[in-house]
């Protein structure tokens, strides 16, 4: 299979990676030309535990000479989506598939207004990554899942080749049908740690290390589930502990949130896909969201420190 990862940054290389040393042809794009040429130069390098091994891979700056594709897998940033579809409309061809497997609520209606909904799937990975330098990262991906579905709950050939092609990688995924839910079980996971390791500065050790902030994570975590049964969305998740332990398992203590990686290299975040989508889906439905809300509160004021010249956390 011909797959094209559109925003190759930490986890679109643990994913590509795998899939390139599966067997997959795999383009990995990624607008930094410094991580491209590193990439091409000498390879990728995946830190997995405690070993380290280089993959010979393909990485542009854009999808300009990639041709048509099989898959395209989109882990951009949450607001850079409709612009990087955009741009990667040349790849897509009348069977090519479209697959999200970003952080959080909202891509699929993005990406449908762009390359049309029969194009598209939908998906959420608990797999991490974490970019060390160009070229080399962190992949987190042993013994950690994907799941991938039709968005109208069927379960269809293409998915299914979709979830043979990773699992022939050494990555476990599964087709489901309730990829609504399973969207939100991700979010919530996303919820437990991502603000609160963002507006504390802390990798997963330590933040796992502090009563306090365990305390509100499963507050946050609790108010997601509340919105998510108010809004008929059939989740997967029992209690909100279930949430805070899996966003850790199996992870390294230096790892960090994707938000805080974003925060760390001066970006903005994805807080308002992630906790501030359970506010909004809140306020749709009527339940009151204080803690989620006081986390996007957090995490907007640092976003508005770095604005005006202050380091983040860290």
């Amino acid at each position: 299979m011909k797959i094209c990862i559109v925003g190759a940054g930490s986890l679109g290389c643990a994913i590509g990676g795998a899939l390139t040393e599966g067997g997959s042809d795999v383009w990995l794009v990624n607008r930094s030309q410094a991580h491209v040429d590193a990439m091409n130069g000498a390879g990728l390098r995946m830190k997995v535990g405690d070993t380290e091994r280089t993959v010979r891979v393909q990485a542009a700056t854009d999808c300009a000479g990639i041709g048509v594709v099989d898959l395209v897998i989109v882990l951009v940033k949450s607001f850079h989506t409709r612009a990087a579809i955009a741009a990667a409309r040349g790849i897509v061809g009348p069977d090519t598939m479209v697959l999200s497997l970003q952080n959080g609520l909202g891509h699929e209606d993005i990406l449908a207004d762009v390359v049309g909904r029969e194009h598209l799937l939908a998906g959420k990975t608990y797999v991490g990554g974490q970019v060390l330098a160009p070229g080399h990262i962190i992949s987190a991906a042993r013994g950690r899942h994907t799941y991938i579905g039709e968005l109208d709950g069927k379960v269809t050939a293409r998915a299914r080749a979709i979830a043979a092609e990773f699992e022939r990688a050494g990555l476990a995924t599964t087709v489901s049908d309730n990829i609504i839910g399973t969207i939100w079980d991700k979010l919530l996971v996303n919820v437990s740690t991502g603000a609160l390791s963002g507006i504390t500065g802390l990798a997963y050790g330590p933040l796992y290390e502090i009563p306090e902030v365990e305390a509100c994570a499963l507050a946050a975590v609790a108010e997601g589930m509340a919105v998510a049964e108010a809004s008929g969305v059939r989740l997967s998740t029992k209690e909100p502990r279930e949430s805070w332990i899996r966003a850790g398992a199996g992870l390294p203590r230096e790892f960090k949130a994707s938000m805080l990686q974003s925060l760390e290299k001066g970006s903005i975040t994805e807080i308002d896909f992630v906790n501030g989508a359970v506010v909004r889906w809140g306020e749709r439905c009527h339940v009151p969201t204080p803690v989620n809300r006081t986390l996007v509160a957090g995490i907007k004021g640092i976003e508005c420190r770095m604005r005006n010249g202050a380091p983040a956390p860290g």
